[in-house]
């Protein structure tokens, strides 16, 4: 009796025990099952303007912009607590002037590893597609925005609040830019348009180009592109006599440009009709340059002038 009590009892416990290890089998199967989509809900996967496709934090605590404008939409939109740093050409607002500085050119790549931000601005045609791979390599990802009208800076303001969780106050700025700037266009929509042309160096002569933002600036701003032909450049260079030949209204300078030195060194330009009407202005470089959230104050800086 006790040998035949013993089989059955080691029988019942081999079964119990196959019964408890396929449990726990399942639990931990479920347990991983479980974490992975935890870790999985915290990504989203988003595009950017260059149409490239990115993981990032599903919502960012650490980021930062690799371009001055793109650094005053940050601030424009998410609390500064979140932004980790900003680049050595970063003068605005004043509260990025308390930031730590990464130096954008040359890259400084030991700065962004102590910095650690979760995902990096930037704006087509400041960070090389090169610069970017070495980024990522960090396991960083680099959102690419692009601008080729005023209302292209709005659409990226709201991108930033999407992916940063603070649509609400990008949209409630980006009504604001709106309605300010409607108010201008409509103020300058029943006069003539003016033709001007800015020129970004003078030795040798580069201008904005006709597929530019300052072209969507200047018409906005009551005027138009005295350059209308559409060259493969964005900035194309220009010569002197080609300059005779548009005869610009109004002539527009920023960064280096210097009004006097310029005609010095083209005195024949003397002859167009900005010079023979004292029509030549120099624009605040940073509102000139940067598509930024103050590209409106930029578009009623070029309206004032035209106006002269």
């Amino acid at each position: 009796m006790p040998e035949t009590l013993s089989f059955f009892q080691k029988f019942f416990f081999s079964f119990l025990l196959t019964i408890l290890l396929s449990g726990c089998g399942e639990t931990t199967e479920k347990t991983l099952s479980d974490s992975a989509q935890k870790v999985e809900a915290n990504k989203i996967t988003v595009t950017d303007d260059l149409g490239r496709k990115l993981e990032i934090p599903a919502q960012p605590k650490r980021v930062m912009a690799l371009s001055a404008a793109m650094t005053e939409m940050l601030f424009a939109v998410v609390p500064d607590s979140l932004i980790v740093a900003r680049t050595q050409v970063c003068n605005f607002p004043e509260a990025a002037l308390k930031k730590p500085v990464v130096n954008s050119y040359p890259l400084d790549l030991e700065g962004l590893l102590v910095l650690k931000p979760e995902i990096i601005f930037t704006e087509d045609g400041i960070t090389s597609m090169e610069t970017a791979a070495k980024i990522e390599q960090l396991g960083i990802p680099v959102y690419f925005q692009k601008y080729e009208k005023v209302t292209d800076i709005f659409r990226g303001l709201n991108d930033i609040g999407k992916i940063m969780r603070r649509e609400t106050e990008a949209q409630k700025l980006t009504d604001s830019l709106q309605t300010e700037l409607n108010a201008i266009e409509n103020e300058v929509k029943t006069q003539e348009l003016k033709r001007a042309l800015v020129v970004i160096n003078t030795d040798p002569i580069y201008v904005y180009g006709r597929n530019t933002l300052m072209t969507d600036k200047l018409e906005k701003a009551g005027g138009q592109n005295a350059l209308q032909e559409n060259f493969p450049q964005q900035s194309p260079q220009l010569t002197r006599e080609y300059v005779l030949q548009l005869n610009p209204g109004f002539i527009f300078g920023i960064s280096q440009v210097q009004n006097e030195a310029f005609f010095r060194l083209y005195p024949e330009l003397k002859k167009v009709d900005a010079y023979k009407n004292k029509r030549i202005f120099n624009l605040n470089d940073d509102l000139a340059a940067r598509p930024s959230p103050r590209v409106v104050e930029s578009v009623r800086e070029i309206r004032n002038y035209l106006q002269k």
